[in-house]
């Protein structure tokens, strides 16, 4: 009944500046991504899975300045003008991870059970060259993301997952540390791979191994 981690996503003032970002940061340049129209939100992808994250890619995003502003938050906060500015003065950030489950309803009952606000289950897709991406995520109301971006959103795939079709980048995740997670929405996921611990150091920690090295990124404290 555990959860999978399913990717890590940095946020970007604009995807040039993100794509920009991950070839200095990370030696890859990112491939190619698609639109979320109901977040009004786009983003481009790379695989970063190995044998302990069988499926995993990494995902920049980004506010589409194409894409008429939804009559809701935006999801993983995009919308909070602290974060825009940030991004903006001080470049991309790792910001959220993604988890998936094959029981999706079960988890968000838990996790609520236990005081966590994991959002509500909305129906997504997003168009890609090689065939449409379909699945059911938890979004809170507000936009907004539970223990500052620590308590992974949880997903369920309706379709193929995504890291399928992706090429190896040269970049895999090695480890993960979410902090502030409470011991009772742990043991709700029972996230697989990942360190999480109720206190102490950022909100998300991730060691990758890329062609440039080790790469730690962590988001904001």
């Amino acid at each position: 009944m555990s959860v999978q981690l399913d990717h890590l996503i940095v946020a970007a003032a604009t995807l040039e500046q993100g794509a920009a970002w991950c070839e200095t940061t990370l030696g890859v340049m990112p491939g190619a991504g698609g639109k979320h129209p109901l977040m009004g939100t786009h983003n481009r992808v790379f695989r970063i899975a190995s044998e302990a994250y069988p499926l995993l890619y990494f995902e920049i995003i980004a506010i589409d300045p194409e894409a008429p502003s939804p009559p809701h938050p935006r999801w993983f906060g995009l919308d909070g003008a602290a974060l825009q500015s940030s991004l903006r003065d001080e470049g991309p950030r790792l910001i959220h991870a993604v988890a998936r489950s094959t029981m999706l309803d079960m988890h968000r009952w838990g996790l609520i059970t236990v005081g966590q606000k994991p959002g509500d289950p909305v129906d997504l897709s997003r168009a890609t060259a090689t065939g449409l991406l379909e699945w059911q995520m938890l979004v809170r109301k507000d936009g907004g993301l539970d223990n500052a971006g620590a308590l992974p959103t949880l997903l369920q795939w309706k379709s193929r997952h995504p890291a399928e079709a992706l090429p190896d980048s040269g970049v895999t995740l090695t480890a993960l540390a979410l902090n502030g997670i409470t011991a009772r929405a742990r043991d709700v996921l029972r996230l697989r791979g990942v360190s999480v611990s109720p206190t102490g150091g950022p909100a998300l920690c991730a060691t990758l191994s890329t062609p440039k090295g080790e790469v730690i990124l962590e988001s904001a404290p």
